[in-house]
């Protein structure tokens, strides 16, 4: 891993989706969340304070040493338990049927082996679980769509494989999920990256 990868994109990540103005959206994203629940993708804590009080614990996988640096105090102040458990999604070592829900938001876009993962939420999560997301992807505008397809290369080589244009809706109903509620909507920023996906993703 490069020292950009390892030390200066933690960092950007935590500016750009840390901030004040995500707050409501990463709130709204797990509204009904509950019991104990895996964070995919936890990175620097920015949901830690914003889960909803029926969580009870938070079990949290994270690759970046440096965002579960920044996380410490979040962690430590966190009137919710959070540890952490693992460091790559795509293999998580926890026992089959062991949390009630998964959160992501603004992770799919990244992990390397998509299918790999989803495959294991869909072990891990007990019966009638489901995955709370919150993540951006392929606009329906043809036009913004192929500009994401355009820059997708160069944008896994500066935001750390992160794409632009996973159609995230599709990945999960063919991953075997049942979506409740999804919504697509914009927020401010460059179109390519402003798409958003929301919703439930239950075990169908």
């Amino acid at each position: 891993m490069s020292f950009y990868e390892d030390q200066i994109l933690p960092r950007a990540i935590h500016l750009l989706l840390g901030n004040a103005a995500m707050r409501p959206l990463r709130t709204r994203a797990m509204d009904g969340m509950s019991g104990e629940v895996m964070e995919l993708g936890f990175g620097s804590g920015a949901n830690v304070g914003l889960y909803p009080e029926a969580v009870t614990k938070v079990l949290a996988v994270e690759p970046s040493m440096v965002a579960r640096s920044m996380a410490t105090d979040s962690i430590a102040a966190s009137p919710i338990p959070v540890e952490l458990v693992g460091l790559d999604g795509q293999s998580v070592p926890l026992e089959d049927n062991s949390v009630d829900n998964v959160l992501t938001t603004w992770t799919l876009c990244t992990i390397p082996n998509l299918d790999a993962a989803l495959s294991e939420v869909r072990r891990i999560l007990r019966p009638g679980g489901a995955m709370y997301y919150l993540e951006h992807g392929l606009s329906d505008d043809p036009r913004i769509a192929k500009r994401q397809n355009r820059f997708n290369g160069l944008q896994k080589r500066v935001a750390g494989g992160c794409h632009l244009n996973r159609r995230i809706d599709s990945i999960l109903t063919d991953a075997g999920f049942h979506l409740e509620h999804p919504a697509r909507f914009q927020i401010a920023g460059p179109k390519t990256m402003s798409a958003m996906y929301s919703g439930v993703a239950r075990l169908a």
